[in-house]
């Protein structure tokens, strides 16, 4: 057990480092991109299924409620949270809709859309994704490091993993960092 906890530790920390360095650039991008957003009153939409929809909600909270510092609210808004309307899409069109008729509802030219999908290719999400681009939203894409959501984005951020777990502790920390940043940027800058 202890060879098992210490290759998750070691692979996790190896890939993370490999990420970071390789997409420093981007992120700092990111950042203004989305500070650029709200400063413009304009909105953060995210999506994703399973644990990536989980990592919507959690991401969305940093954004609407604070992250390091007490400031006002920023807006975003997880496209995974709403029972009614995800199972009222999914029985009367089909799942591969719940996020696409979302953004058709919300999605403003300006907003940008958050997508995750550790595969690249969670049909729901791609479809969510073409949509939100024909809007004129901003497209944040986390994925693995395969699939049509690296093509699709304005912002890949792919990680070199084919190990759902070590990609999901990647895309979790890179949100982190970009709350981080663009609250400063937002409310300092």
């Amino acid at each position: 057990m202890r060879a098992i906890i210490q290759q998750s530790v070691d692979d996790s920390i190896r890939i993370k480092k490999e990420f970071f360095t390789r997409n420093r650039d981007q992120i700092e991008s990111c950042a203004e991109l989305l500070t650029s957003a709200f400063k413009s009153k304009k909105k953060l939409l995210l999506f994703g299924n399973g644990g990536s929809a989980a990592d919507c909600q959690h991401i969305a909270a940093e954004f609407i409620n604070r992250f390091r510092m007490d400031r006002r609210p920023l807006p975003a808004l997880a496209l995974t949270t709403d029972t009614s309307i995800i199972t009222s899409i999914g029985n009367d069109y089909s799942y591969d809709d719940i996020f696409l008729k979302q953004i058709q509802a919300l999605g403003d030219t300006g907003d940008i859309a958050l997508a995750i999908s550790t595969s690249g290719n969670s049909p729901n999400v791609i479809k969510a994704v073409m949509e939100a681009k024909d809007l004129g939203l901003s497209i944040v894409g986390f994925s693995g490091n395969k699939g049509q959501l690296k093509e699709l984005s304005d912002f890949p951020f792919c990680v070199d993993s084919d190990v759902t777990a070590r990609i999901q502790e990647v895309h979790i920390l890179l949100a982190h960092i970009l709350c981080d940043l663009t609250e400063r940027m937002v409310f300092n800058g």
